[in-house]
């Protein structure tokens, strides 16, 4: 109790707390309002946060509340007092949905409500199906409560968070989605639309523009939530993929786009040599530092290839291209967008408001829309200049239109010549097509000479393959005939049985050839167990292996060895000694001289049986459980003297 009451006076010492009122039905939890403890060994548990060694560490967050250790979990506590008398749902919403693990802890009556959920769970696991992170608040009126929250994220990232009712969030709700829904389809129109162009005209450059604006759309998705929400909410390890690789994937689709929009290659070669450079190391870098680095200032990655293109616009302006206004006006938004993300990934508080959240989404939907007509007075001009190009080309040809009537008597003499030599090439092309046709029937008639003797062939090796099946059965049969007929050593037996497995396959279809039989209940039906081989009842669960009631049941060495064993004791009448049989199957003498006695006996209760035949095969001993079984009465037998006992 006292540990209690000196946590909750540290806590209220070091954290604001967050009051639920109708006035502040929409309200923005900055650092003040939490308590940080980072967790460096990343194995603290609820427990141990909340004794009093650990809650005296935690200390209110100074500046934006940021994760700038990608090797420590982040420990967040927060204390809520509702005085909202209206009885409204209130929620807590976590906007960055790329956090790798979050654990939400409710108080209750006993202790803590664990939520676990997280970008490498599947999205199923989050309380309430929403993008960003959405954990319940229930607090009754007057009631103050303490929450924790455990972040840890392999990126440098935010944990920004606004606390909201019910009314306000369903709003909230249709709004945002709406807009997003508003702003793919703005992307979809400007996909389909500038692919539909470039399959009518096959100007390359709107397949690049359209392949810029699907990776811009697969960032989005991965950046708002929506992709791991609706297209792969069971694929975490998917969604780690894109959100790591979507920005490189933009970054290269842009250059491409960018350099042949511009005609980076023709009008400023030598800057061009330095963007492809500078972009595949830039594109390198990123690749190692999402997969080995991980330092979360990526970012910083994509300013020198970006300002490299922008130069490149600038002077290609300059020298005429006027379609490169467009591209310096679409990208000039996007960099004042951009300056907001980067400042958020930095923690710096800078005009945070939903303006500058989802600026990036206005700017790229401009962007789009700038870049498309952009791209359109680009080809614009080119028709433009071909048609210029054209015009002159005409004059050019009304000059060699004279020239050419001069020219066409002299075509008109060639003309007879070439009928003349036609003539006599067709002659000699007649002759030699009958000669290659003489040469063809003659070829033709070894072909058919040839399909006969391959038939015959054919004949043949069927009926030697048909030979050596019957050899390798016989084979077979003369094996196993060896066997029954007791003349085969140890090493061919191993060949008919070579492994536990064999072994137990054939004990089984010995043991079960008249059909199944529970032994508990006498149903008739089962199917397999866990043990090779093996026979579970479908009615009671009993089990039962294919040794279980058999010679072989509970033996302590290879099933292969024991089942030679007793075809050797067996096949000698039991005048095997026990020596013979240890060196034989490297066994220790005492083990086989107890199993040939446990051999012996079954040979001679088989023996007494009514049903014995004197010629009978070797594997009707190995059915005989009479030892087993005395061994479980005698058990039993004993047991129940030390219970009377």
């Amino acid at each position: 109790m006292f540990s209690f009451f000196a946590t909750t006076s540290a806590r209220a010492a070091t954290e604001d707390t967050l009051v639920m009122r109708p006035s502040g039905a929409d309200f923005f939890i900055d650092g003040s309002y939490y308590s940080v403890l980072e967790d460096s060994s990343s194995q603290l548990t609820i427990h141990d946060v909340r004794r009093p060694a650990k809650a005296s560490q935690f200390a209110p967050y100074t500046g934006a509340p940021n994760m700038s250790n990608t090797n420590s979990a982040y420990w967040l506590r927060f204390t809520v007092r509702n005085e909202d008398p209206s009885g409204t749902h209130w929620f807590l919403d976590l906007f960055d949905s790329h956090i790798n693990d979050v654990r939400f802890f409710q108080p209750t009556a006993t202790g803590y409500k664990q939520f676990h959920t997280g970008a490498d769970l599947p999205f199923a696991t989050r309380p309430h199906p929403y993008k960003d992170f959405l954990f319940d608040l229930p607090l009754s009126l007057g009631e103050t409560q303490t929450y924790y929250l455990r972040l840890a994220s392999d990126s440098k990232t935010s944990f920004r968070a606004m606390m909201r009712n019910e009314p306000v969030l369903l709003t909230h709700f249709q709004t945002q989605y709406g807009l997003l829904g508003g702003f793919y389809g703005v992307l979809f129109i400007m996909v389909v639309y500038n692919l539909c162009i470039y399959l009518f005209i096959g100007e390359e450059t709107y397949l690049r523009y359209v392949l810029y604006v699907l990776s811009c759309s697969l960032l989005f998705l991965s950046e708002d939530g929506l992709g791991f929400e609706y297209v792969w909410s069971d694929l975490p390890w998917l969604n780690r993929l894109i959100n790591a690789g979507a920005p490189v994937v933009l970054l290269f689709t842009f250059m491409h786009y960018a350099r042949g929009f511009l005609d980076t290659s023709l009008r400023v070669p030598r800057l061009d040599w330095w963007i492809r450079l500078i972009g595949a190391l830039s594109v390198a870098l990123l690749l190692a530092d999402i997969l080995v680095v991980q330092s979360g200032f990526s970012f910083w990655l994509y300013l020198l290839p970006y300002c490299l293109i922008y130069y490149a616009a600038v002077l290609v302006y300059q020298q005429g291209l006027r379609a490169a206004r467009y591209f310096l006006l679409a990208h000039a938004l996007v960099a004042v967008s951009l300056v907001f993300l980067i400042t958020r990934k930095l923690g710096i508080e800078f005009l945070n408001n939903h303006f500058t959240v989802y600026s990036m989404n206005v700017a790229f939907v401009v962007e789009v829309t700038i870049l498309s007509y952009a791209l359109g007075e680009k080809i614009k001009g080119i028709k433009d200049a071909r048609l210029a190009v054209q015009a002159r080309l005409v004059k050019q040809l009304r000059k060699k239109h004279l020239a050419q009537d001069r020219l066409v008597e002299q075509l008109q003499q060639n003309q007879q010549l070439k009928d003349q030599l036609n003539s006599e090439l067709e002659a000699q092309v007649a002759r030699r097509t009958q000669e290659l046709r003489q040469q063809s029937e003659t070829i033709a008639a070894q072909n058919r000479e040839l399909l006969q003797a391959n038939g015959l062939l054919a004949l043949q090796s069927a009926a030697i393959e048909k030979l050596n099946a019957n050899l390798q059965h016989d084979l077979q049969q003369a094996q196993t005939a060896r066997v029954l007929a007791k003349e085969v050593d140890f090493g061919e037996f191993s060949q008919i049985y070579p492994d536990k497995d064999a072994c137990l396959s054939y004990l089984a279809d010995l043991k079960w050839a008249n059909g199944y039989q529970c032994r508990k209940c006498g149903y008739e039906k089962y199917c397999t167990g866990r043990e090779p081989h093996a026979r579970r009842c479908t009615r009671c669960r009993y089990v039962e292996s294919a040794t279980a009631y058999t010679m072989l049941q509970k033996c302590k060495f290879s099933i292969v060895k024991a089942l030679y064993a007793v075809f050797l004791i067996n096949a000698h009448q039991g005048n095997y000694s026990s020596q013979e049989m240890s060196r034989l199957l490297d066994l220790r003498q005492a083990t086989c001289w107890s199993f040939s006695q446990k051999v012996m006996d079954a040979m001679r209760r088989r023996r007494l049986s009514p049903d014995y035949e004197v010629n009978e095969s070797w594997t009707h001993i190995l059915l005989d459980a009479t030892s087993e079984a005395d061994e479980t009465s005698e058990s039993e037998f004993s047991a129940s003297l030390s219970q009377k006992a």
